[in-house]
């Protein structure tokens, strides 16, 4: 078996189709005991309360704001629950399906809609099922939208997304959502006109390493504020947040919370004006992880039960700094003490099912 995570304890796994198991939920105190207990057949879905409570308390400690949970970052209602019991009870939604799964947790619980392009069904649905408010938008059409699919409403506050330069991070995502500073000025000064509360946001890009980069995007943004001559309601520093994975180095996350409030400082925000973040993967990391089972070797490719089309698209997609951690686990024999790189290939009979990590495991790893 190999388990894609770090080797720690367990609170709770969830296996897939087994049908002696309870609303799909067994309990163990470590990797090593469930797997000497069901030797599964399928991929099992690992579920880590406590990691969850810790990076809570950290956030809630140490940032300055409301922390928003990016529910895309792993749309599971456990994770979501535990949040809300460690007291992150706002959400970053950016479906009508995540949007319904929060709901269903604790229908209560702030949303706030911040992807930049929705839909109309789901903008209606947001504000007039879910009683949704705040909706992010990085384009003038996206606003007019928001404004017919609610009657022009009163309590809306919008919040525009600002692009920010792509060396910002490993993953920028400014390519595809936010407003060029011009255009941002702009939405900012006809928002104010319209909506009961305004805001501006950004996201310097998934995996940001560097901590510094938040100053530069609180700067850049501190441009775009005096440029509009808007009072903001809302200030977003966005997600980002990078968590650390084998081979890649970051900043640790009181780095982070440091400079996000050192460039507060310079910014004279109105009393009042809600500091938000989005964090995701920096919550979700060790919330999960998946044990899965080696059906054959070939050379330095082990062939293994999951892959792209199921839990493991990530392991696929982001190959050259962010590499998952894994781990061997047998249960009848010793493993070698010698390390060795692999590459996975996922069940399907698709080419592209292909992680080539390097994933380093055991030189001996093998069905």
């Amino acid at each position: 078996m190999v388990a894609l995570t770090q080797s720690r304890d367990l609170v709770a796994f969830k296996q897939r189709r087994r049908n002696n198991v309870t609303d799909g939920v067994l309990r163990f105190g470590s990797v090593e005991e469930m797997v000497r207990s069901l030797r599964p057949s399928m991929p099992v879905r690992c579920f880590y309360p406590a990691a969850i409570d810790a990076a809570a308390a950290e956030f809630i400690e140490g940032f300055p704001g409301d922390i928003l949970y990016a529910v895309k970052a792993n749309p599971n209602t456990a994770v979501i629950a535990r949040l809300f019991g460690a007291g992150v009870t706002r959400f970053d939604v950016a479906s009508l399906q995540e949007i319904e799964l929060v709901h269903g947790v604790s229908p209560d619980a702030f949303m706030a809609y911040m992807h930049p392009i929705k839909s109309r069904e789901s903008i209606h649905a947001a504000y007039h099922t879910y009683g949704i408010r705040t909706f992010a938008i990085d384009c003038f059409e996206e606003m007019h939208k928001i404004l017919e699919e609610t009657q022009a409403a009163t309590d809306l506050t919008l919040v525009i997304r600002l692009a920010m330069p792509d060396d910002m991070a490993h993953h920028a995502l400014s390519k595809k959502f936010g407003a060029q500073a011009d255009e941002a000025v702009l939405l900012l000064q006809d928002a104010a006109k319209v909506a009961s509360k305004v805001g501006l946001c950004f996201h310097v890009g998934h995996l940001c390493t560097d901590h510094v980069q938040y100053r530069r995007a609180i700067d850049y943004a501190a441009k775009i504020i005096e440029q509009a001559g808007v009072e903001l309601d809302v200030f977003d520093v966005g997600g980002g947040f990078a968590r650390t994975f084998p081979g890649m180095e970051a900043s640790a996350l009181s780095d982070y919370f440091t400079t996000i409030k050192d460039g507060l400082a310079t910014l004279h925000l109105p009393q009042g004006c809600k500091i938000w973040c989005e964090p995701g993967l920096a919550l979700a990391a060790d919330s999960e992880s998946l044990v899965v089972r080696v059906e054959l070797r070939k050379g330095n490719a082990l062939y293994i039960n999951d892959g792209t089309y199921g839990s493991l698209f990530d392991a696929a997609k982001y190959t050259d700094k962010k590499r998952f951690p894994v781990h061997l686990i047998r249960v009848s024999r010793k493993a070698s003490q010698i390390m060795q790189p692999f590459e996975f290939y996922g069940p399907t009979c698709d080419s592209i099912d292909h992680m080539p990590g390097p994933f380093v495991l055991p030189k001996d790893a093998r069905e």
